[in-house]
């Protein structure tokens, strides 16, 4: 059974140190390339920590840990860290979760409702517009915050402003990510059943990935952004007597 524990629980192929450093959609493929085994355990795990639904805030938190993991390439056993980050953020993400999936239910509602009513009043157009503005940035914004929250432990509000601040500054990725996860499912339903294990192997994981991969450096940025205007304190003294 040595053979089953090691496939869990084994350290990552990782690259070689002098290895020549790639960026963008190369890197993204030689990551993809290098880990798609991690990635279909990663999805396997998902799926079975996200059965009973309320969970799969929590769920999707561990996967977005061990996604920017791989993005870092830094050391990563699966288990261990999928199980880590599952019980360290699962408040955390289930309140974010409920919140965002709320706000994104809200947009989604807008648009169908001004959509049906602009094809008789062209004014609706200008509220259906905003309405898709709007919940384009939601979407943005919980790919930027669910990755900021397992990178680094922050208090709730100073987490949304930088999310916020990262989905401003570079929102294109992002969207990207999520047009890209977008095209997985997609395909799977153009191409079912011949499709029919896409979820189950892939799409839930290497979907997360793409999002953590995408949004990474906006979140690298705003961090650093954080500690540069955080004021550094100095070790108190005590007066001589």
């Amino acid at each position: 059974m040595e053979w089953l524990r090691d496939m869990w629980t084994r350290e990552g192929p990782g690259i070689p140190k002098d290895a020549p450093k790639r960026t963008g959609l190369a890197l993204f493929a030689e990551i993809l390339v290098r880990e798609w085994w991690e990635m279909v355990k990663l999805n396997m795990l998902f799926i079975l920590t996200g059965l009973f639904v309320v969970t799969l805030p929590a769920a999707l938190a561990a996967m977005a840990r061990v996604s920017v993991a791989l993005v870092e390439d830094r050391n990563s056993y699966l288990l261990r860290d999928f199980t880590e980050a599952f019980l360290r953020y699962f408040w955390r993400a289930t309140a974010w979760g409920l919140a965002l999936a709320g706000a994104l239910a809200i947009g989604l509602y807008a648009i169908v409702t001004y959509a049906a009513g602009a094809r008789d009043n062209l004014l609706l157009s200008a509220p259906l517009t905003i309405a898709l503005v709007a919940t384009a940035f939601v979407a943005v914004l919980a790919c930027h915050l669910f990755v900021l929250m397992v990178m680094r432990d922050l208090p709730a509000l100073t987490l949304l402003r930088l999310a916020a601040l990262a989905s401003i500054v570079r929102p294109f990725p992002a969207l990207a990510a999520l047009a890209f996860t977008a095209s997985l499912w997609l395909a799977h339903i153009l191409f079912y059943p011949v499709s029919v294990f896409m979820p189950a192997t892939f799409n839930f994981s290497l979907g997360m990935f793409a999002v953590a991969f995408g949004v990474h450096r906006a979140a690298v940025t705003v961090l650093h952004l954080l500690n540069a205007t955080q004021p550094h304190r100095e070790p108190h003294r005590r007066d001589a007597s």
